[in-house]
């Protein structure tokens, strides 16, 4: 049901301070951002490392939903966002296992449909659960270019081998030269 963990989501008072933590202090790179007028928020996720997220969401105005959730805190996680191949499929197994869930949306061209489970049937977590590719989220610098699954790079000591990550995102591995040969061979005998 659930392909992988796709981001944290963190609430925030103070956007401007937290966008510079991540990106200044941890190295964060923008990526896809929107706004909500109907719910007065924003999101905006941010690639770290080679295959980590996280979105920081904030209201625009009074009466945002996130006011409560920040009504006696700066900042906190809000939500995990968990991404499934089959929004239908995820929608059947929590029903046949008794737990309810909510806020089930389908954006326009089916580009991300999602449902939330609430944090009383949760352990404490909001989960939001969503159909996606996760490609169309990133920045270009944290994914492969369209269409291409791998490159190889030639080091002093031996290359660098990136594959496109199922999960969106960039997989880099440094090879040594007996590691190349190895591989030449277990691909050699596969032929």
């Amino acid at each position: 049901m659930i392909a992988r963990i796709d981001h944290v989501s963190v609430a925030v008072r103070d956007y401007p301070a937290a966008r510079a933590f991540f990106e200044k202090v941890l190295g964060a790179i923008p990526c896809a951002m929107a706004r909500d007028d109907r719910l007065k928020y924003v999101w905006q996720t941010f690639a770290l490392g080679d295959l980590s997220r996280i979105e920081l969401v904030y209201a625009t105005e009074a009466g945002s939903f996130l006011d409560p959730f920040l009504a006696d805190r700066q900042g906190s996680v809000h939500h995990i966002t968990m991404q499934t191949p089959d929004i239908e499929a995820a929608k059947k197994t929590l029903d046949a296992a008794g737990i309810p869930y909510f806020g089930y949306n389908e954006y326009p061209d089916a580009y991300w449909k999602e449902l939330f489970i609430h944090p009383r049937h949760a352990f404490g977590v909001l989960i939001q659960i969503a159909e996606f590719e996760a490609d169309e989220w990133l920045a270009p610098e944290v994914t492969m270019p369209r269409g291409k699954t791998w490159e190889v790079t030639r080091t002093d000591t031996g290359c660098t081998l990136k594959m496109a990550h199922p999960g969106g995102g960039i997989v880099e591995k440094h090879l040594d030269r007996d590691q190349i040969d190895a591989l030449i061979d277990e691909l050699s005998a596969m032929t």
